[in-house]
């Protein structure tokens, strides 16, 4: 522990509202670790709403940790932010991922803390490792041999039984705990082979662990059903900690609404947080007027904040309030008038759309289903109301693609510049196929073929002074393996000395392993590493019928 550290987390401490100190004293000592800069995990709704929510129990200390502040920093022990303390001495690292990139900050940030990296080399001394988020709820196989147990989708009506549990063996034997974690519908716990019997499938066989007594392993039922939130209003989901040194520290974040019925067949979000779910106005509006009293932005947060049905009655509440806003996406179609009227007024002076590809047929055969005369029109509505930037999402390597479908973004994006008349600013990224969308099995582009095409969208664009922005394909790549990978790279993960592409390519080169393996396309016989899970049931029913709808 270094004095540098200490007074770094002091200072970030004392620049925030809403923090809360605890003494430790008969609490659960609870990390909550994002492992990304603080930067970018405070500008996260999910730590915000675990914050608060371990926090409201009296019984439980729940304190932050990072990987750094304004950048990543994966050198030194990482330290709690509000007493300053080493992982070590917490009782339980809740870990949430929301991107899988983050699984190499993670396996890092446990070497640095001294604490063995596979969860089979740590006793009841350490802490125990529970993960949730995204990422892992998508595809928890790559992450299997770090963590002891993982939550499969949205925790908020579980956290009250999990944290009873924890509470109730975290001081006795592991293996008693992890079964008793495994009772809890949509906990998995890997190491042991244990999982939640609320729901019957496949059975599988599961991995030694000389960790664990032998009474802990057991033959598990599989898949484990990903939990949802049936009722919003209930949970409030908003800022509770409020600081200048993040990435929307000038706002109050306020989440309207999950899910999205588009059914983007590229989209993990649009698959793994339905079905659609909206926050009344009435509960939004009084959580927006305590908000007020911090910020007076209000940033809106959801799938597509455009779709949100009573948008004209939550701005015009807003507007009551003298709060502007700001919004996390906006979709096309539809494109409301008073949303477009209410950015304008409140300062924004850019405007983002996703076309993600530049031809119909393709975007057809994605589902985006959006036509090009809707692109227009938003583009030339933002030229109306002022906007003096609009920056467009597109997508390379999208299953289908052909050489016309570059050549068709340069033409959009030509017709957009004319209607706009502002600058463009234009962002590609690389199709990455992700785990229970519909493309899942679809192969992820060579780099020849994504380098190609990155080319000639860079000479196409060129003449039209388009600011332009692209993703590393290399890491891209990283991302694709981790998305639909296997329990065999945590093993890669754990044997890594630094989260760097070098570091990357030498342990997967020492596992014997590939990434073109990962890559390639799937067989429609083989099972998923992911079937470990599923989207499609939940606690107390199914919702299969809001798949087929979406």
């Amino acid at each position: 522990m270094s004095w540098t550290s200490i007074t770094q987390a002091k200072r970030v401490l004392s620049a925030e509202q809403g923090a809360v100190v605890k003494d430790w004293g008969g609490r659960l000592p609870v990390a909550l670790l994002y492992p990304n800069a603080y930067h970018v995990g405070m500008s996260s709704l999910a730590i915000h709403g675990l914050y608060r929510m371990l926090n409201l129990r009296p019984d439980v200390a729940c304190e932050r940790v990072f990987c750094g502040y304004r950048r990543l920093v994966l050198a030194d022990a990482p330290l709690s932010l509000e007493t300053q303390r080493d992982l070590t001495e917490f009782k339980v690292l809740a870990v949430s991922f929301s991107f899988e990139l983050d699984y190499l900050n993670f396996a890092a940030l446990l070497r640095s803390s001294g604490i063995p990296a596979l969860a089979r080399m740590r006793d009841q001394s350490y802490p125990l490792v529970l993960a949730g988020g995204p990422a892992v709820s998508a595809n928890p196989a790559p992450m299997s041999a770090l963590c002891d147990a993982f939550f499969i989708g949205e925790v908020e009506e579980s956290l009250p039984t999990l944290v009873d549990t924890l509470r109730a063996g975290i001081d006795g034997e592991r293996g008693q705990l992890l079964r008793a974690l495994a009772q809890i519908p949509g906990v998995y716990v890997p190491e042991s082979g244990i999982c939640s019997t609320a729901v019957a499938s496949t059975r599988t066989t599961s991995p030694d662990s000389s960790r664990r007594d032998a009474s802990a392993t057991q033959t598990p039922t599989l898949p484990i059903a990903r939990q949802w939130l049936r009722d919003l209003d209930a949970h409030p989901t908003h800022t509770v900690v409020f600081s200048r040194g993040t990435e929307f520290g000038d706002m109050y974040l306020l989440e309207i609404g999950r899910g999205c019925a588009r059914g983007c067949r590229f989209c993990l979000a649009g698959c793994i947080y339905r079905p659609v779910r909206e926050r009344s106005p009435r509960v939004l509006l009084a959580q927006a007027r305590d908000g007020r009293t911090h910020r007076a932005k209000v940033g809106l947060v959801s799938a597509a904040v455009s779709d949100y049905a009573q948008i004209d009655d939550l701005l015009s509440g807003l507007q009551r309030l003298d709060m502007r806003i700001s919004v996390s996406s906006l979709r096309v179609d539809p494109l409301p008038e008073s949303l477009l009227a209410a950015l304008a007024a409140s300062g924004a002076r850019t405007l983002t759309i996703a076309p993600e590809a530049g031809s119909e047929r393709l975007r057809q055969s994605i589902n985006k289903r959006v036509r090009r005369e809707h692109i227009l029109d938003a583009a030339a509505r933002a030229a109306t109301h002022r906007f003096s930037e609009l920056k467009l999402y597109f997508m390379l390597g999208l299953p289908g693609e052909e050489e016309a479908d570059v050549q068709a973004i340069v033409d959009l994006v030509r017709d957009v510049a004319a209607a706009f008349h502002g600058r463009i600013a234009a962002s590609i990224v690389p199709f990455v196929p992700k785990a229970h969308t519909p493309f899942e099995r679809e192969p992820m582009a060579s780099d020849q073929i994504l380098r190609q095409r990155m080319n000639a969208l860079r000479t196409g664009l060129r003449p039209l002074r388009v600011r332009l922005t692209t993703d590393s394909l290399a890491w891209a790549r990283v991302q694709a393996v981790l998305a639909r990978g296997d329990h065999q790279l945590g093993l890669v993960l754990a044997d890594m000395h630094a989260p760097s592409l070098a570091e990357w390519e030498r342990a997967l080169l020492q596992h014997g392993l590939n990434s073109d393996t990962y890559t390639g396309a799937r067989n429609s016989k083989d099972p998923p590493p992911w079937g470990i899970v599923s989207m499609a049931s939940g606690p107390r029913g199914a919702f299969t019928s809001a798949l087929a709808a979406g």
